[in-house]
Order: C-alpha cells, then sequence, then structure tokens
C-alpha cells in the first residue's frame, strides 16, 4: 500500500499524518518534541504508522464480520494491551540504562545499594504496569517520559525511605537516563508488541475465544501488509532540522492553509494558535494561502503560554479551560506576556479575584491577541477554520465566539477534534500531489 505522510515539528509537540492514493486519512501520531528532532520526526511518523494499521483493523474486521457487536471493545482492548507490551519494552530499557548509569556515577560506597534500589523501584512499576493501562484508567500524558517519570518518583522515594539510600541518588540516575531512552526508536519491535498484545486481548476478552481464528487472521494479514512511505513532507516549527532535503519541506503557513481546507472545504480564514506561536492565514477556494500575519517572536498568547500560567497555578494544562467555563465575572488582564504573568496572576489574587474569573481574563487576553494578528492578515472571512492545540480549550474557543459575533457578525467557525494535526495533514497532501499530480518519485522508499 502506498502512503503519503507529513510530519509537523511543532516547538512543543511533532505530529504525523498518513493518507492513501485516495486522500483518505489513515492514521495520526503524535510525540513530544525533543532537543533531537530526527527522533521527535521518526517516532511521529511510527505512531501515525501504527494507527493507520489499527485503521485498517477495523476495516478488515468490520469486513468479516467476525466481531459482531463487540468490534468498539475488542479494539480498544487490543490498542491497550498494545500500549502497554510498549511500556514494558521502554521501562526494561530505561531499568537497564539506570543500572548502567550507576556505573559512571561518583556515589562511592553507596553505588551497590543504589543498583538495589533501582531493582526494587523497576519491578514494582512493572507490577503497577498493566494498571495504567487498564480500562478507564486515566493518564494526564500518554509519552513514555512523563508516564514514566511520575511513577518513578512516587516509587522511587518510598523505595529510597526503605532501602535507606538517598533519594537525590536515584533521582540523579533517572535524569541521566531517561533522555537516553526517550530518544531511542523502538520500529522493530512494532509487529512483535501487536502479536504479543493480541494475546493478551484474547485472554481479557473471553467471549472472543470461540473466534479466535476469525479474528487473528485478518489482523496478521494486515500487519504483513507492507505500508509503502511514497514520499513523506517535513514542516512546522522545527522544519529547518528535519532529516529531510529541501525538496521534502514546506512552510508550515502553506500547511496550516492547506490542511484547514482539505478539513473544511470552504475555509476562507484560518487561525491557528500553537505552542510558540500563533498564525492567521487566508486562502482561496483552492486552500492556497493568499496572505498571512504571524506574531513576533514572543511566545505570548500561545501554548507555552499557557502552560506557564498551569505551573504557577499548580493545575493541569487541560484544567485551565474548565476552570475558565465557571467564571461569573469579566475580569480584564493588561499582560500576555509570560514573563510578566506570573506577577500579574498573583496580584489579581491578593486583590481577592477568584481563579476561574481570572482565567476566564487571561483566555479573553489570548484571544484578543489573536484578533489583532488576524485584523492585520486581512481579517475574517466565512468560513472560519480554528486549529492548533489551543482549539481543544473550551474557554479559548468560548471567547473566540464571543469576539468574532462582537467583530464580525455571526460566521461558521469550524473547529475539528484533530485539529492540532492540520499542517501535517498539509504536509501529506503537498505529498500526495508531488507523487500523484507532479509524478514526483522519493529518494528512498521505506516500509513499515
Amino acid at each position: 500500500m502506498r502512503c503519503f505522510i507529513g510530519i509537523d515539528l511543532g516547538s512543543t509537540t511533532t505530529k504525523a499524518v498518513v493518507i492513501d492514493e485516495n486522500q483518505n486519512i489513515l492514521g495520526r501520531g503524535i510525540t513530544n518534541s525533543r532537543s533531537n528532532y530526527d527522533t521527535a520526526a521518526a517516532i511521529a511518523k511510527q505512531e501515525a504508522l501504527v494507527n493507520g494499521r489499527f485503521h485498517l483493523f477495523r476495516q478488515a474486521l468490520a469486513g468479516s464480520g467476525a466481531l459482531n457487536g463487540s468490534l468498539d471493545t475488542f479494539l480498544g482492548q487490543l490498542e491497550r494491551d498494545f500500549r502497554l507490551e510498549q511500556y514494558l519494552e521502554q521501562l526494561a530499557d530505561l531499568e537497564s540504562t539506570c543500572q548502567r548509569n550507576v556505573g559512571t556515577a561518583k556515589f562511592g560506597d553507596s553505588a551497590k545499594a543504589v543498583s538495589g534500589a533501582l531493582e526494587e523501584v523497576f519491578r514494582r512499576l512493572s507490577a503497577e504496569a498493566p494498571a495504567l493501562f487498564a480500562p478507564g484508567a486515566k493518564r494526564k500524558s500518554d509519552f513514555f517520559r512523563d508516564i514514566a517519570g511520575s511513577q518513578y518518583l512516587s516509587v522511587g522515594e518510598t523505595v529510597a525511605k526503605e532501602a535507606a539510600v538517598r533519594y537525590d541518588f536515584l533521582l540523579n540516575v533517572f535524569d541521566r537516563s531517561i533522555i537516553e531512552v526517550e530518544n531511542r526508536v523502538y520500529g522493530d519491535s512494532i509487529k512483535p508488541h501487536l502479536l504479543a498484545a493480541l494475546g493478551r486481548t484474547f485472554a481479557a476478552l473471553p467471549e472472543t475465544e470461540g473466534r479466535r481464528d476469525a479474528v487473528a487472521e485478518p489482523i496478521k494479514g494486515i500487519l504483513d501488509m507492507p505500508m509503502e512511505e511514497t514520499y513523506v513532507v517535513g514542516t512546522g516549527y522545527g522544519r529547518a532540522r528535519l532529516p529531510f532535503s529541501k525538496e521534502h519541506v514546506r512552510s508550515e503557513i502553506l500547511c496550516h492553509g492547506l490542511g484547514a481546507h482539505v478539513m473544511y472545504p470552504g475555509t476562507a480564514t484560518v487561525l491557528d494558535i500553537g505552542g510558540q506561536d500563533t498564525k492567521a492565514i487566508q486562502v482561496d477556494p483552492h486552500g492556497i494561502v493568499e496572505s498571512f500575519q504571524m506574531n513576533d517572536r514572543c511566545a505570548a498568547g500561545c501554548g507555552r503560554y499557557l502552560g506557564y500560567i498551569a505551573d504557577e497555578m499548580n493545575m493541569g494544562l487541560h484544567e485551565l479551560g474548565p476552570l475558565a467555563m465557571q467564571s461569573t465575572k469579566n475580569v480584564r488582564i493588561n499582560s500576555t506576556c509570560t514573563v510578566f504573568a506570573g506577577a500579574e496572576l498573583r496580584d489579581r489574587l491578593a486583590l481577592g479575584e477568584k481563579r476561574e474569573d481570572i482565567m476566564a481574563g487571561l483566555h479573553r487576553a489570548i484571544i484578543l491577541r489573536a484578533m489583532s494578528i488576524l485584523a492585520r492578515s486581512g481579517g475574517i472571512r466565512n468560513e472560519f477554520t480554528f486549529t492548533g492545540g489551543v482549539a481543544k480549550n473550551e474557554a479559548a474557543v468560548k471567547a473566540l465566539n464571543e469576539l468574532v459575533a462582537e467583530n464580525y457578525g455571526e460566521m461558521i467557525l469550524n473547529i475539528n477534534p484533530d485539529s492540532i494535526y492540520t499542517g501535517a495533514l498539509g504536509g501529506a497532501t503537498f505529498a500526495w500531489r508531488a507523487v500523484v499530480e507532479e509524478g514526483k518519485v522519493a529518494e528512498k522508499r521505506e516500509k513499515a
């Protein structure tokens, strides 16, 4: 199967989208951006291809009728079991790396005790792993570094006390090791992990036992089917660092404009608020960029600003929007400067303002800044498409709806649940056009 791939290397996350020859989206993948951009691009692409396999699993199993009535349950369990297999492999790798780094650290006579404590830490982490991927389990992140780090800190502190080992020694080893493990790509493990997960899933869902062969056969057939990386196009904040030739790189403005057009063909104006920048883009009926404006080098009013606010409030980033939605009073925030945000936040709290009202004011200030950028790009035309990670924030969407109505009247506002992949989708579409419409051939073809 020929696949066309777009990779959007953002400042905080790297996204990938895979489409087929008919421009159908097969899969999407996301990972945290690292200092090693090659790894971030490779992992995002790998995640998108895995997601594509699951899409094909669904099609094949739905067509076979082998899981009538329980298809969603089965595939949900299979994906959780697959993620567990991945996590356990990385956990074993992290333990091995930590033990190796104990030998190079200056722990003196404590080295043996640290090594023993690490062994116990990872024994407990492995034992707790299945619960992290059980049905209904909630995780603040799906990235290995975040999950493993949170578990390691909690378990490590307990084990350090029990073993009378300095906790900072365990932290030191983890900090030295996690970057090594995070920057490894486990591509050769995908098929073995999926096969192992299949066995776990059958065991977890005994009602499927009688249909084992009918279910396993189409899945194994898809695993044996090559997904050919026919052409890859990269874009995004870190596109200059992507491991592609210039022929395979497009600007993020072009990719976001085209991606928004592909999602919503009637799009005329695009607002993208990402981690590092805000983009206002005007496109024609074919998705071709007519004009655009971006914020300057300052990250004020972007995802990183919200992340800083979340840290100041000792909250998760995902909690800011719901809190702001509880507001009952308008609070005007004068600055969206990340440097001064903490000071203004503390001042407002000291004056007795409620947290939810401050949050609502912050979200409105962010959107007011975006409205200024939109105005400089040519204003807002129907249809208006909002993309980027901030588009998932309900308080930001509410503020945008209100300000658009106040300044431009009623508009169609498009927000796709997968809008964070807009740039990658545009890249994948450019890749498809390069081959199908322009007859280009990739420099190197790979199979996944």
